[in-house]
């Protein structure tokens, strides 16, 4: 089953968020519900949760985005 991510900025906000949240489908639906509900006054109710799970996206695999070292060099520290 792939991961699951949503992305705050791919959403309208006068705060400027920039969270993303990835993890298994349900784990993500729960944890942006209650992100939205604290960080940006959201109502936790099921019409949100159905909007975060149609807002989905499949997870980038981390070797797709992730820059690999050449033979013999060490890979870059992450930060």
């Amino acid at each position: 089953m792939p991961r699951k991510m949503i992305d705050c900025r791919d959403s309208p906000s006068v705060s400027g968020c920039t969270l993303t949240i990835a993890g298994e489908e349900d784990e993500v639906v729960r944890a942006a519900a209650m992100h939205a509900k604290d960080v940006h006054g959201h109502e936790d109710t099921q019409e949100l949760r159905d909007a975060i799970r149609q807002g989905l996206k499949d997870e980038m695999p981390a070797a797709a985005t992730t820059p690999t070292a050449q033979p013999g060099q060490q890979p870059a520290p992450m930060h």
